[in-house]
Order: C-alpha cells, then sequence, then structure tokens
C-alpha cells in the first residue's frame, strides 16, 4: 500500500513539475524584450514628468529603477536545458526578480503622481494602468509572479493618488483598486484553465502513449501467436503426413479385404486431423498476404447447389432442416473464397444448433446483394457478439468439444471479408437463433460456364478410387525424415509409379548423375521446402531443376505454414502442398505438373485457399 501510495504521488509531482515547465517557457519567451520596454517606457515617463514639470526627483527614481532592470536582466536564465526536477527553483527565482521590478517601481510611481498636477496625474495613471495590465497578463502563467509583479507597482500608484489627495485623485485611487481586484481575479482563473489545459495535454500525451504501447504488446503477442501456430502446424504435420501416406497405401491395398472397412474408418480420422490443420494453415495463409481473389460475375443458384450437395448430409444426420433458397440473383466475388466464406457460416450454424433448422437466402438491395445464414440455434449474448470472429473463441463451449470445431471458422470467415471487401454483420438473440449477414455487390448474368467450373471442381473432391496417372518416368522424392521417405515411397509404388527417396541435396546430385539416370529419366523432383539443418528446399529443387530436370517438373511438399516462407514459395511460381497430403491430391498433381511440363514452362501458381 505504502508503495502504491508513493508512487502515485511522484507521479504527481512529476505533472506538477512538467506544468510548471512549461508555464516557465512561457513566460521566460518574452521576458527580456518586457523588462527593456519597462526600462524604456519608465524612461519615457520620467522625461515627460521632467519637461511638464521641471523636477529632476523622478529622474532619481528613474536611475534607482533603471539599475534594478539592468540587475534582472543580468541574473541567469531559465532555459529548456534546465532539469525538470528544478522548475520549482526557477519559479522562485522569476517571481522575485519580477517581484523586485514593481518593487522599484512602486515608489517611482509614488513620487510620479504626488503632486499637484492633475493633468500629469492623470496621464500617469492612465498609462501606468495599462501598462500595468498588459505585464500581469503575460504573468498569468505563474500565480507568485503574477502577484508579486502586480500588487507592489500598483499599490504605489494608489498610495500616491491617496497622499495627493481630492475629488479626482481618489476617484483614480478607487478605479486602480478595483482594477487591481479584478485583474487578479481573473489572473487567478486564466491560470487555473491554463494549468488545468496542459494537465489534461500531458495526460492525453500519455494515455496515447500507452495505447501505442498496448498497440505494440498486441502486435507483438499476434506475431508469437502465428509463430506459435506456423511452428507447431509444422511440427504436427510432419508425423501427420507419414501417418496420411502410410494410411492410404493401406486403403488402397485393402479395398476387396474385410479389413478394408477398418482402413476406411481410419482415413476418415485422419482427414478429419487433416481438416483441423488445414484451417490453420488457411488463418497462416490469408494472415501471409498469399491469397489473392479473383472476383467474377457468379450465379448464387449454382453456388447454393453446390454448398446444398455439401450440408445437406451433415444437416440430415443432425435431424436439421437445411434451406437454400433460389433467388436467381447473380453476384461480382471470387468463386472458391466466396464458397468457402458460405461454408464456414453454414458450417458454425449447423454446429450450434440442436433443433429447427439452418436457412440461406439472397436478396437484392440497391447496388448489392446481401447474403443471410439464419439459424434457430443458441444464439449469442449481447457482450459475446465482438468476441465470435476472434481466433479459437467458442460460444458455450467451455468443455471445448472438438464436435464443434477449433474455432476458427469465424475468424477466417472475418480474413475473407477484408480481402473479398464483402462486410459481415450478425444480429441475433440468446436462445432464439443467429443471422449472419453478407453484403456483395449486385452482377449482370453471364453464362454459366465460370459456376459450372466451381460445382465440377467441388464434386472432384469426393473421394473415390484413384487411377493412377501415366507420368512417363521416374518420381525422385527429397525428404529429411526416414519415415515419410517410406511412407511415400510405399504409397507410389501401391499405384504403379516407381519412385527414389533421397534425404538430401547431395544423395539427389548423387542419383541424379548415375548411369542410370540417363536410360530411365526422372520427369518430376518431388522436395520438401524445410530440409535437415536448416537447409531451404525450394532453393535446393531449383537448384537441381536448373542442372537435370525441366524447369517446371518441382513439386514443393510441406507443413511449413509461416508467412515468410509461404510469401517466398508464391514468389517462386512453384506448386506447393501441404502436408499432410492425400493420395487425391497427391497425384492429382503430380499428373498436373508433368502434364504442364510437357506442354512448356508454368506460370506462377497462385496459392489459394481450399473449400472445405
Amino acid at each position: 500500500m505504502t508503495n502504491s501510495t508513493t508512487s502515485g504521488q511522484t507521479e504527481v509531482a512529476s505533472l506538477e513539475q512538467r506544468v510548471l515547465r512549461e508555464h516557465l517557457a512561457s513566460v521566460y519567451t518574452g521576458h527580456s524584450t518586457a523588462i527593456l520596454a519597462h526600462l524604456g517606457f519608465t524612461t519615457a515617463l520620467g522625461l515627460f514628468t521632467f519637461w511638464h514639470q521641471g523636477t529632476r526627483l523622478p529622474l532619481y527614481g528613474l536611475a534607482l529603477l533603471a539599475v534594478v532592470d539592468i540587475y534582472v536582466l543580468l541574473l541567469p536564465r531559465w532555459n529548456p536545458d534546465r532539469p525538470v526536477s528544478d522548475s520549482p527553483l526557477w519559479v522562485r527565482r522569476y517571481a522575485f526578480a519580477v517581484t523586485m521590478v514593481s518593487g522599484a517601481s512602486a515608489p517611482v510611481s509614488f513620487v510620479f503622481v504626488a503632486t499637484a498636477d492633475l493633468v500629469v496625474t492623470t496621464v500617469i495613471t492612465v498609462v501606468v494602468i495599462g501598462s500595468w495590465t498588459r505585464a500581469v497578463q503575460a504573468r498569468w502563467p505563474l500565480k507568485s509572479a503574477m502577484f508579486g509583479y502586480g500588487i507592489p507597482m500598483i499599490s504605489g500608484l494608489i498610495a500616491g493618488l491617496v497622499w495627493q489627495g481630492g475629488v479626482l485623485c481618489l476617484f483614480l485611487a478607487a478605479f486602480c483598486t478595483v482594477n487591481l481586484v479584478l485583474t487578479l481575479r481573473f489572473g487567478v482563473q486564466q491560470n487555473k484553465r491554463l494549468t488545468e489545459s496542459l494537465i489534461l495535454r500531458f495526460e492525453n500525451e500519455a494515455l496515447a502513449t500507452s495505447l501505442k504501447e498496448q498497440i505494440a504488446i498486441s502486435e507483438r503477442a499476434s506475431a508469437e501467436k502465428t509463430r506459435f501456430l506456423a511452428a507447431a502446424s509444422h511440427d504436427l504435420r510432419q508425423p501427420m503426413h507419414a501417418v496420411a501416406l502410410f494410411g492410404a497405401a493401406l486403403e488402397n491395398a485393402l479395398v476387396d479385404h474385410p479389413a478394408g472397412e477398418s482402413a476406411e474408418r481410419l482415413m476418415r480420422a485422419v482427414n478429419a486431423l487433416s481438416a483441423s490443420l488445414d484451417t490453420m494453415l488457411d488463418v497462416s495463409r490469408l494472415d501471409a498476404g498469399v491469397v489473392s481473389a479473383d472476383p467474377r460475375e457468379l450465379d448464387l443458384d449454382v453456388l447454393f447447389q453446390a454448398l446444398d450437395h455439401t450440408f445437406a448430409g451433415p444437416a440430415e444426420e443432425k435431424g436439421l432442416q437445411l434451406r437454400l433458397r433460389a433467388s436467381g440473383l447473380w453476384v461480382r466475388s471470387d468463386v472458391q473464397l466466396l464458397y468457402r466464406m458460405l461454408s464456414n457460416l453454414i458450417d458454425n450454424a449447423l454446429k450450434y444448433t440442436q433443433r429447427g433448422g439452418v436457412s440461406v437466402t439472397a436478396r437484392s438491395r440497391g447496388s448489392g446483394v446481401w447474403i443471410d445464414v439464419t439459424d434457430t440455434g443458441i444464439g449469442i449474448a449481447p457482450e459475446q457478439t465482438s468476441r465470435v470472429f476472434e481466433e479459437f473463441y467458442q460460444v458455450d463451449n467451455p468443455g471445448r468439444d472438438r464436435a464443434r470445431g477449433l474455432g476458427i471458422g469465424l475468424s477466417i470467415v472475418k480474413r475473407l471479408s477484408r480481402l473479398l471487401d464483402h462486410p459481415v454483420r450478425v444480429h441475433s438473440r440468446q436462445g432464439r437463433g443467429t443471422r449472419f449477414s453478407v453484403q456483395l455487390p449486385l452482377a449482370e448474368a453471364v453464362d454459366h460456364a465460370a459456376t459450372d467450373l466451381l460445382l465440377q471442381g467441388l464434386e472432384s473432391q469426393v473421394r473415390h478410387r484413384l487411377v493412377a496417372p501415366d507420368l512417363g518416368g521416374r518420381v525422385l522424392l527429397i525428404d529429411d525424415e526416414a519415415e515419410i521417405r517410406v511412407a511415400m515411397t510405399e504409397l507410389l509404388r501401391a499405384y504403379g509409379i516407381e519412385v527414389v527417396a533421397v534425404a538430401d541435396e547431395t544423395q539427389a546430385i548423387e542419383v541424379l548423375t548415375s548411369a542410370e539416370a540417363k536410360a530411365r529419366p526422372f520427369v518430376i523432383l518431388l522436395c520438401d521446402y524445410r530440409l535437415a539443418d536448416g537447409a531451404d528446399g525450394l532453393e535446393a529443387g531449383l537448384r537441381l531443376c536448373g542442372r537435370f530436370l525441366p524447369s517446371s517438373s518441382l513439386l514443393l511438399i510441406t507443413g511449413e505454414t509461416s508467412p515468410e516462407r509461404l510469401l517466398s514459395a508464391r514468389a517462386s511460381g512453384v506448386p506447393m502442398l501441404f502436408k499432410p497430403v492425400s493420395a487425391t491430391a497427391l497425384l492429382r498433381t503430380m499428373d498436373a505438373v508433368v502434364s504442364a511440363g510437357k506442354a512448356g514452362p508454368m506460370g506462377p501458381r497462385e496459392q489459394r485457399v481450399r473449400p472445405a
């Protein structure tokens, strides 16, 4: 408690010193000019009095005042290089200096007006009051200086007027007294306002600094989270890749065997885990900026048909109704990315709906189209609405039920929303259901080629009995993990594909320079992105292709998810598969790479978020 109090007092003291420093800077800005002006003004007034009255008495007072002014000018001055902690000391020094000037002016003012010449008295009073008021205003930032300068000088003038007596002089004395009180009172108010404005400014600066620090901390935490996810995902993908390859080879070998059903169940479990890892990969790729949109005109009815094919089965298994209503509307968007965005919304709705169903509708409004995904699920509390798009945040799932996923689906929706410029809104009533609305630009209808291709692409993802591609040569595999080399070799050989597996670039060169390589050439190089001892598989593969293979025969296979490496791979234009790789994707991509190599050099392949 004591430490907390001391800390608070230190912060207050520091703030007070900073305020004093600003006040000092304000009054010292015109300090020398004000003293010189005071000296010049007094000299002029003394000469006027001497000329008008012929008496030398004011000149003696003027000489005294000149000595004081010069002394004050020669005193050490405050400057911005002075320590902030010394500010109270310099406030006292400044107040003493101006009080000295005002104190020396008091008898001179008394002498100037203590005469019988009413003209001189009136002129002196008006001129002194005017200059005095401006001088006091310049010292508003420091109350001690304002009182120290204001009271002595004007008091001497008032005393001289009272001493002279008479109606006019007494009236002027009363006027000066009222002016003294009002000016000082207003000065105190102005000093308070100036101080409060400075305190508010410093507090705002402190808040801004604190906000910057918090933003920096948040950015560091986000970067560390991304690095952790990338590292964890990579380490999980390596053994999962081997399991997937062994499982695919086993499933293929047991097609007509009684144990084939167990092999299929094994692969379903592997595919489920692969889907979770792919979800984390999608976050990394979106954050890395390697996903690019390809907007085109799209028939929503065709897209809804594809979504119905995907989710009708899961909805029926839960006893829920899934309704996707035809609208005849066309929009402009990226076909694959919009499919993924709506898939995540529908999947999320099905997970949190126990009875009733989910409806997907589209309606036009002005130049836009709104797609609503509405469920009759548990709903979202108002305080949770802003958090549902955060990674790993799930409503009403404290036990982290695996059936409800990882809590990343809506965070991917948010990222895709920014990428596609499709705003997403959420409206929910707790216990009644939730509606997610996606806004898209309206488009004119064109031919159905683009959306027909979408349906073909989605339907091609359904797992079926594979047919081995005719590559026309051997496959060279580089992977530093022995288990993966064995698993890949067994899988490819099960489909009649001859493969040679090595651990690094050196072994690959030995194989490629052997006599057998000339007689039985390699047509494709499969290379892990991250090799042993930090070796870069992309660079190694490009070097090998430059020396021994067609430039377009490289295919990267990796568990890497770091944004930097993803960007590097995209810039190279080399196609890439992510571990764990399914046998379907592997064989199909290998066939595409070899076919493209026969047709000519391949252009850059953009990394895309794959539909669920």
